[in-house]
């Protein structure tokens, strides 16, 4: 992992400063000589920048996201708590971490981030832009933000403005974790017991109906308690609270129902599509309940040099993630195409 500081002050799309910036970072390959090679990944709500890891099957040696021919880069966004500028940063001010009182973020903040370590790699051209979920929404805001950089984007399991369905899950998880009486405390671990919860009611959106029947249902006709499907639940729950910070998922969850291109933008959807030139290939999943099929027409509809794929899977939203050979195979067959 390589740390970007930025030690002057970033002003924050609500107007807040924060006094310095940090972010974290993973490159994999090498710039060629024309600058014409880099693939720019943007990671989902609490994955961190090490691609290679969590993009298994698409992004690695031997893969279709190869660093022997790309050079790949993927920053950790603002925010997080996997080294970039986050709720558990020191805060100049205070020498105290911020936990709570770290201000709201969006997603065009976390853009604006990702533009001045493009800047300081001195990357001119983003060839492919590429991301799903909440990486999607990254990539979407880039695309209207530095139009003149990007090339060519990849889209997979998003959409241009956070649904309502999408800000009510959110809103179920924070209060989740404003269940917990350790929430506000200053302290790396507060909200341990919230962010289980959390979790426990995204795996719900995450996967779907037909996943959990095939792979948790318990064999046995005479159990009572301790099901499979909860030991399951139950162990997500606690990885994440492992690896991850309560007011961190706190403050992407509200990052994220921020989402909305035509914010700012004359305020409607369809018009800040049009606008998009870029070739963009754009993949939904049959079965994904969080950012549904639906979502993906309407891009592939207005964004006026889209493909659209429709892959099935099983796995609902997590297809994005599991789903790398299907995934290879569309993306392999479009970047050469373009």
């Amino acid at each position: 992992m390589n740390v970007f500081n930025y030690p002057q002050p970033f002003t924050l799309e609500n107007g807040v400063v924060l006094p310095e910036l940090q972010i974290a970072y993973h490159t994999y390959g090498k710039l060629n000589a024309d600058g014409s090679n880099v693939v720019w990944v943007c990671h989902a709500l609490t994955a961190n920048s090490d691609c290679v890891d969590w993009w298994k099957g698409l992004i690695g040696p031997s893969c279709l996201i190869d660093p022997e021919e790309y050079f790949i880069v993927c920053a950790n966004i603002l925010g997080s708590c996997y080294g970039t500028t986050g709720p558990t940063s020191i805060n100049p001010k205070t020498g105290a971490p911020y936990y709570s009182d770290f201000p709201t973020v969006t997603i065009r903040d976390m853009v604006k981030a990702h533009i001045l370590l493009r800047e300081a790699l001195g990357i001119e051209k983003i060839g492919l832009l590429m991301g799903g979920s909440m990486g999607g929404y990254q990539v979407l805001e880039w695309c209207m933000m530095e139009p003149r950089r990007i090339e060519k984007s990849f889209l997979i399991a998003t959409s241009p403005s956070e649904s309502a369905w999408g800000v009510a899950v959110h809103t179920a998880q924070r209060l989740a974790i404003e269940a917990d009486n350790t929430w506000r405390n200053h302290d790396a671990h507060a909200g341990a017991q919230g962010l289980k919860a959390a979790r426990a009611i995204g795996m719900l959106t995450y996967r779907n109906y037909g996943i959990f029947q095939d792979t948790q249902t318990d064999p046995d006709p005479e159990k009572i308690d301790h099901f499979r499907a909860s030991s399951y639940i139950q162990y997500q729950g606690e990885k994440l609270a492992k690896r991850f910070n309560a007011f961190s998922y706190w403050l992407l969850t509200k990052s994220m129902d921020s989402h909305h291109l035509a914010r700012g933008r004359g305020g409607d959807l369809i018009s800040a599509l049009n606008t998009i030139q870029q070739p963009t290939l754009i993949i939904g999943i049959d079965s994904d309940i969080l950012c549904p099929l639906a979502e993906q027409r309407f891009m592939a509809e207005h964004i006026p040099h889209a493909s659209l794929i429709e892959i099935g899977s099983s796995y609902g939203h997590d297809g994005f993630i599991i789903e790398a050979k299907q995934i290879t195979e569309h993306l392999s067959h479009w970047l050469k195409r373009c």
